[in-house]
């Protein structure tokens, strides 16, 4: 066997593909000699932290990840779940963290782009996306170029692409200053019996190469994704990708119309590592070999090397084995959308990666071991300490009405209307609840009442304190706001960005995140069934909060009776459900009020009782279903003041709120417990129904508390001074205007 050599191998290119001096010792002993310089791209591309989660497949093992819904768990392109009638949902949540920082309006965008053929490469048609952004601290002379550059490339892929945005989130904190998140969701819809996964097929039948044509963007991209920033940043911008949403779009079509022509055996989209990794993960997968000839790879630069070929990151390309009969009317099709379609190899029995370019073999290696014999690390990991909870009495005063307004206007839980209003919401006119609510809710087309819910949740102060407590309350609160609409949670997925790994305080952080992630969603029956882990999320040594973002989905069998947050009417009563006994609130500590209005980041986050979770938002749920709700908001960040402000304003219609009497009017009306939920009744206090709930609530052990009533232009909260609507709405909706200077 002869391979080319064209470059020798230092311990310096070792390192500048991310590779340690063992890793390249393990290399060596798997293939018996050194290799090429296009098969260390190779093994680069392969072993990088991105792509083979060597140092956290030991504990991502320990999630749940099967259930009575459950199609395709985690090792596809995305999850699927089955919705009933012969359907399904397919999604998945990705990062696109690094690109994004450094170039932060094609990194956001191609980070759509990606997610988009995630979904459609399992032959799900898109109809929903999300995205999770948390930004440096707004006075920090970057953030305000790095929201307009992320949010204007999200926009401008997602509304050209054609899927509507329906929620998300984007929080501010310092830690992120030199390395921000943006983490991209998609969902689409296909038939159970339509599922295309990426497993070859068959020996000796054509691969083939569809969509754009590959260029030297984003060479290496996987691997700069998993390492840390350092001040030389702006020399990696050449390995962000550039995309192009009309393309995707064809693509998106002629994949669709080829899958239903029955020439599709496996696809894979080229993702992270381009052809290297969509090629070895379809041939490992089926227990095939590979044969690659670069020579009939379309390309649009000259002189492309195999290295640069193979580690090509270039977007909007996709890789099939073909049914040999088909191949005319496949090519047909790419054709008429305008896009490549070549056949760059075939399928092997010798369970080999082959690689040849201009005659020369330029990568031999065996094709499973690229994958199954990655390094796999147990790393050193410390619990995280566990956090004193605040002190009685230790909470500073306020009064509340003022307290309210000054949180409305912060960067934390002000109106994000200037965010999502760059999205288009409505594009498929399928969308029935819009971003600012507890969930975006789209319609299950050819369906008259079924629809599907969907959010996207952390709290990564939370995290930080208690990451154990903090993947719990992740889980959790998905699954309220799933809830809250009215929606049967079915499943989710997660994106775990952390830190550097290496460090035993930041794997201490990942194990118990995942541990409180697995625990909640065993307990709330939420498996997790795709994902994506993202690490080295550090500049300089300074690491990100943690942050294990949850996107979940849920059904709702008839969208006639789906909850919103804004009331609906004049003098209905207001429910308090799940609050802690004899309380309304009690829990400050890493609460939104003492970090805002007080400077303050100390105390345990506040506990979540999953049991609790699980009885308060079934019963929610059983009254959303019954007619019994004209408004639900489940409660988070801000505690009952905000969600009571939040609904006022969505519906402009205020309340009129009691107090408990001798209770702490900043615990009550503050304090972030968990699994409670707001509800504004459907019926007066007086009805038969009424006496039904609570009986209902007290045979649960469920406190369900009438705190107000609905009606006026006015919120008044307790003893506090009444706040007209148009004071609540002009303080809410002014702090992102203006941060952003228009």
């Amino acid at each position: 066997m002869t391979v080319s050599n064209t470059a020798p191998i230092t311990p310096e290119l070792i390192a500048a593909h991310g590779l340690k001096p063992d890793e390249y010792q393990r290399i060596l002993d798997l293939v018996g000699r050194e290799p090429t310089f296009t098969e260390l791209g190779i093994f680069s591309a392969m072993w990088n932290e991105h792509c083979s989660y060597k140092s956290s497949k030991k504990w991502l093992r320990t999630l749940p990840t099967t259930g009575d819904v459950v199609i395709q768990g985690p090792g596809e392109n995305a999850g699927v779940v089955d919705i009933g009638d012969g359907d399904c949902v397919v999604f998945k949540m990705e990062s696109h963290n690094h690109p994004s920082y450094i170039e932060p309006y094609q990194g956001a965008a191609t980070g759509v782009g990606g997610i988009l053929r995630d979904v459609f490469t399992m032959g799900a048609r898109p109809i929903a996306a999300m995205n999770a952004l948390r930004f440096g601290a707004p006075d920090h002379p970057k953030t305000r170029h790095l929201v307009a550059g992320v949010v204007s490339g999200i926009g401008g892929y997602g509304n050209a692409f054609g899927v509507p945005t329906v929620g998300g989130e984007v929080n501010f904190d310092a830690r992120y200053n030199g390395n921000i998140l943006v983490n991209a969701f998609a969902a689409g819809l296909a038939k159970t019996n339509a599922i295309f996964l990426s497993e070859a097929k068959g020996v000796g039948l054509p691969v083939v190469y569809l969509g754009a044509k590959t260029g030297r963007d984003g060479v290496g991209g996987a691997t700069m994704a998993s390492a840390e920033f350092d001040d030389s940043i702006d020399e990696k911008r050449p390995t962000v990708q550039v995309g192009d949403p009309f393309t995707e779009k064809c693509l998106l079509e002629a994949s669709l119309e080829l899958m239903a022509s029955g020439a599709v055996i496996a696809i894979q989209d080229m993702g992270a590592a381009g052809l290297t990794c969509s090629a070895v993960e379809m041939g490992a997968k089926g227990n095939l070999g590979i044969l690659l000839d670069l020579d009939t790879v379309p390309v649009r630069e000259d002189r492309m090397s195999a290295y640069e070929m193979m580690l090509s990151e270039s977007q909007e390309r996709m890789l099939m084995v073909l049914s040999p009969e088909k191949e005319a009317e496949a090519k047909a099709i790419f054709v008429k959308w305008g896009l490549d379609f070549a056949i760059v190899g075939k399928t092997t029995d010798d369970l080999r990666f082959r690689v040849v370019h201009q005659g020369e073999e330029v990568a031999n290696l065996p094709i499973k071991d690229l994958g199954d014999k990655a390094p796999e690390y147990d790393r050193p990991w410390v619990e995280p300490a566990k956090p004193q909870s605040l002190a009685a009495g230790d909470v500073p005063q306020a009064d509340v009405a003022d307290a309210l307004l000054k949180m409305l206007n912060g960067p934390d839980l002000s109106s994000r209307r200037w965010v999502w209003e760059q999205y288009d919401t409505l594009i498929q006119g399928n969308s029935l609840q819009l971003p600012g609510g507890d969930a975006g809710v789209v319609r299950v087309e050819g369906h008259a009442a079924k629809a599907l819910a969907f959010s996207s949740d952390v709290t990564p102060r939370y995290c930080e304190a208690d990451p154990f407590e903090g993947g719990k309350q992740a889980v959790a609160e998905c699954w309220r706001n799933l809830t809250a609409t009215g929606a049967l949670p079915l499943a989710a997925t997660d994106n775990l960005n952390f830190g550097n790994p290496e460090r035993p305080e930041i794997m201490g952080q990942l194990v118990a995140a995942i541990r409180g992630i697995g625990e909640a969603c065993r307990a709330l029956d939420f498996p997790i069934v795709s994902g994506n882990v993202s690490l080295y999320n550090e500049t300089n040594g300074q690491g990100i909060l943690p942050t294990p973002t949850i996107g979940g989905v849920g059904l709702i069998p008839d969208w006639s009776k789906m909850a919103r947050i804004g009331f609906t009417g004049e003098d209905q009563p207001i429910l308090l459900v799940g609050a802690p006994e004899g309380r309304w609130g009690s829990h400050l500590g890493q609460s939104i009020y003492m970090r805002d209005l007080h400077d303050r980041g100390d105390g345990a986050p506040p506990p979540v009782d999953l049991a609790h979770e699980k009885k308060v938002g079934d019963f929610v749920r059983g009254l959303i279903r019954n007619g019994d709700t004209a408004a639900v908001h489940d409660l988070s960040d801000g505690g009952l003041a905000v969600a009571l402000a939040e609904m006022a304003m969505a519906s402009g219609i205020g309340a009129t709120i009691s107090q408990p009497e001798g209770g702490d009017a900043i615990a009550e009306f503050f304090g972030e417990d968990q699994g409670r939920y707001l509800v504004a009744l459907a019926f007066p206090t007086s009805d038969r129904r009424f006496a039904d709930l609570e009986a209902r609530a007290k045979e649960l052990g469920i406190s369900a508390t009438v705190i107000g009533t609905t009606g006026g232009r006015e919120l008044k909260l307790g003893k506090a001074h009444a706040i007209s609507l148009g004071e609540l709405s002009t303080a809410h909706e002014s702090w992102f205007p203006r941060f952003m200077g228009n």
